[in-house]
């Protein structure tokens, strides 16, 4: 592990800011305020899904521990046409199921998902963390405080370009244009999403190509100051791993998710599709909205399939 990476996870830490015990991390800094302001952003009365289609054409493409989602019928119409399966007076019924992992397509990072040097965000020992699940900091704590407010910040927009390329590194000064463009702020118990254009760019391509796990544009690992200053709740991009790769440190793999999640205590979100919001917020001429996106609460997982909202 790099020594810069250290470094930055003791200056950005916030073990202990809400207690010895809190699993909530900066989700925190939502509260009922930031809750009621956020509803205060519904002017139009128009919502956007930001989730990708949870089905077997999704991004996991030779991926070793994520697969698409695979959706089986368990009960169908044959079922009860053909006398399988009915019940009195006629009665019929389809039911289904899915197996997939819980991040293989839009979706949060649990404060479980990732450890630094064998500790979880506050402390806690990664060994909490086992075949039975996350005994702390599980997704499921999070499941009623994911409604605040959104703000987009869309990059290669701003340059003039339909997406950024793989690799490039949004740095603090890119989001400062951003903001500054768009007229907004960024600040405490925000959720900052960040438009890199890649769902797009794969789009326009023909496939996913090596989306999952390859290179991407991303957040630069030196946002971590920029992200803590301002006190957000939530991060999320268009890509598979919220920042850019290649890795910026040598020898540390994501070194921006060992940051912002077990240091600072930062929800992550990733592969949503931002498209038809940035359409609709650039012709309106607004980037700010409610936004609301509760994990399923799944005791013990360290991540969640959503259907993130955002409410213009």
């Amino acid at each position: 592990m790099s020594d810069i990476v250290r470094e930055a996870a003791r200056k950005y830490r916030n073990w202990g800011t809400w207690g010895a015990d809190d699993e909530l991390g900066t989700l925190n800094y939502v509260t009922p305020e930031v809750v009621r302001r956020s509803a205060q952003l519904v002017r139009r009365g128009v919502t956007f899904s930001l989730a990708i289609p949870f089905d077997s054409t999704g991004p996991q493409i030779n991926q070793p521990r994520r697969f698409n989602p695979i959706h089986r019928m368990i009960l169908t119409g044959p079922d009860f046409t053909t006398g399988a399966f009915t019940r009195p007076g006629g009665a019929g019924f389809a039911d289904d199921m899915v197996i997939m992992p819980l991040q293989c397509a839009t979706q949060w990072d649990a404060l479980s998902h990732c450890f630094l040097d064998g500790q979880l965000y506050n402390g806690y020992d990664a060994n909490l963390v086992s075949s039975a699940g996350a005994r702390k900091n599980g997704i499921e704590k999070m499941a009623r405080h994911i409604v605040t407010r959104g703000v987009l910040l869309d990059i290669p927009r701003l340059q003039g370009a339909d997406w950024l390329e793989p690799g490039y590194a949004i740095t603090t000064a890119d989001l400062d244009a951003a903001c500054r463009a768009e007229r907004v702020t960024v600040g405490r118990g925000d959720a900052l999403l960040v438009r890199t254009g890649q769902m797009l760019m794969c789009r326009r391509r023909g496939g996913w190509g090596d989306y999952a796990g390859g290179d991407a544009p991303g957040l630069s690992f030196h946002t971590a100051g920029w992200i803590h200053e301002r006190q957000i709740a939530a991060v999320a991009t268009d890509t598979w791993g919220m920042e850019v790769r290649p890795n910026e440190i040598p020898d540390t793999y994501q070194p921006l998710h060992q940051i912002l999640i077990p240091s600072m205590g930062l929800l992550v979100g990733e592969i949503f599709d931002l498209e038809a919001l940035a359409e609709d917020c650039a012709r309106e001429g607004v980037w700010e909205f409610q936004f609301v996106a509760p994990p399923l609460p799944i005791t013990g997982a360290v991540g969640s399939p959503i259907n993130p909202l955002a409410i213009t």
